[in-house]
């Protein structure tokens, strides 16, 4: 029993610190967009072909940006006719008509170090992934389903490393960091569960289970997931409105985005509606953990909204943006954890013969 117990310990430790360290890459991903570094590295796996950067550009060739350039279209060319093959033309074809597309990278050493940051953490976050795999082998025998929700957590982990070095390839191309900001919630989201799932015995239910709450809270994750999204576009509308006037006059950026930030915007209301009558049905609940994870929700739901205004009426200062981002994957987070305790926590969770009624 006590060995039973320090592998579901292990488990459970590796992989609370393998979310946490996926979320710690969002941030670091928003990071990396708001200084405008996602081209600091012109390749993958390797910058500038190399394992370790330079730190002056005295290191490079003196045509490196045209040699690094070439590559990247021989990449796209052959990325483009293997979309066009699956039957994805609108994509192939918008993988040579972005603005910015044939636009050589200077090297910056800062910018190729945050970028290179960004890939470590990356790294690290796979090797964590690989070891929740190993730790989560033992539940094969007692819960099938842990150990595949890390399994398949691991294999998407290796698909999202291919799709950033498409995004790099791509140079920053708008669909695929909306399908790289996609990928890294699911995955988020599996671990919670599986790391939730291992500890279903801490929670004590105390509560009849109500299918409208359960799918009051699954609106509320999709809404939230389907905001981010809008958002990841908001973000890509931006970088395209920064690139036209070189960075400047951004006063002026938020007048000249489309119709998916006053989407993004409008869309913000309901959210912050919903999560107010999902709070007050819940807190009726006087259930420990269901009130402490309504009431981080709620403290991470105001917080966005207060850098969403700032950012739409004060010229989006840089240093909100990978916040913004950061507190969104958060919350989209807290919900789907929210989600998952209601159902432990609630009579549902029991065998047919362990409910009782007073």
């Amino acid at each position: 029993m006590a060995y039973k117990s320090f592998k579901n310990k292990r488990f459970i430790n590796v992989g609370v610190l393998t979310v946490l360290a996926v979320y710690f890459l969002i941030l670091v991903g928003g990071i990396v967009r708001s200084t405008g570094s996602g081209m600091g590295c012109p390749d993958w796996p390797k910058c500038f072909g190399s394992w370790v950067p330079p730190t002056n550009v005295s290191q490079l060739p003196d045509d490196y940006l045209e040699v690094y350039k070439q590559k990247r279209i021989e990449k796209n060319e052959k990325l483009a006719v293997f979309m066009d093959k699956l039957g994805f033309e609108e994509v192939s074809a918008a993988i040579f008509s972005h603005p910015s597309q044939y636009i050589e990278t200077e090297f910056n050493v800062t910018k190729t170090w945050i970028e290179y940051v960004n890939r470590l953490v990356g790294v690290l976050i796979g090797i964590f992934i690989f070891l929740t795999v190993v730790y989560a082998y033992p539940y094969l025998k007692s819960d099938k389903t842990i150990f595949f929700l890390a399994l398949a957590s691991f294999i998407l982990v290796g698909f999202q490393g291919w799709l950033g070095s498409i995004v790099v390839s791509t140079n920053l191309l708008p669909v695929t960091i909306t399908v790289h900001m996609a990928l890294a919630l699911v995955i988020v989201a599996m671990l919670q569960y599986a790391v939730t799932r291992a500890r279903k015995e801490e929670f004590k239910a105390d509560f009849k289970y109500s299918a409208k709450v359960s799918l009051l809270l699954w609106g509320l994750a999709s809404i939230t997931f389907v905001q981010i999204l809008l958002g990841t576009q908001v973000r890509e509308e931006v970088d395209l409105v920064s690139f036209m006037m070189n960075n400047t006059n951004r006063d002026l950026w938020v007048d000249k985005l489309g119709t998916n930030f006053y989407l993004h915007r409008s869309f913000s209301i309901l959210v912050l509606a919903l999560h107010l009558y999902i709070a007050f049905v819940l807190y009726k609940l006087k259930n420990r953990q269901v009130t402490k994870l309504m009431n981080v929700m709620l403290v991470l739901v105001g917080v966005e909204t207060v850098i969403g205004i700032i950012m739409a009426y004060f010229a989006i200062p840089p240093v909100l943006q990978p916040l913004h981002l950061t507190f969104a994957a958060l919350l989209f987070g807290v919900q789907f954890q929210l989600l998952i305790v209601y159902h432990y926590a609630s009579d549902k969770a029991l065998k047919p013969q362990e409910v009782v009624y007073n």
